[in-house]
């Protein structure tokens, strides 16, 4: 039998997955820069990657607001109180895992940095495997057919 008030992880994975990305990223970019792309396209990346970032503040404000309105833990390692749809939840079951990606992609667009757009495509997969499966079966464990209703119309990432 599964307990309910049981944390989906006892290790608050995707900030540290998301941290460990980002200091790897800096560090691979400065010892091994990667080409990056030329002119004129180089500028376009980089205004995307200023748009990526207006866009993860936006879905991180939705996120934090949306969670604290429904009284439930933001933290990945306590568990969940209420089953929270709305907001920017209702586009994607992760938005703030999804905003961490982006922001990483953001960063590697920004900084004509490869590295960061790799590890942010093995940072996001990790947090599928550590934090966001475990996750899924506590939500379905504690919320039952209105989970597994919810997981059908958004789907875990975009």
């Amino acid at each position: 039998m599964t307990d309910l008030n049981a944390a989906p992880n006892r290790v608050p994975w995707p900030p540290i997955l998301y941290l460990l990305a980002i200091v790897v990223a800096a560090v691979l970019g400065l010892l091994f820069p990667l080409p990056w792309i030329t002119e004129p396209l180089s500028d376009l990346l980089y205004a995307a990657g200023w748009l990526a970032v207006a866009g993860v503040a936006a879905i991180y404000y939705s996120a934090m607001r949306t969670l604290k309105r429904a009284k439930t833990t933001i933290r990945p390692d306590r568990p969940s109180e209420h089953l929270v749809t709305s907001g920017a939840f209702s586009f994607t079951r992760n938005p703030i895992y999804f905003a961490n990606t982006l922001l990483m992609i953001a960063i590697g667009l920004i900084t004509a940095n490869i590295w960061f757009i790799a590890l942010a495509v093995v940072a996001a997969f990790a947090t599928q495997k550590l934090a966001i499966v475990p996750e899924e079966k506590h939500l379905q464990a504690r919320f039952g057919k209105k989970y597994i209703d919810y997981s059908k119309r958004v789907r875990r990432w975009i």
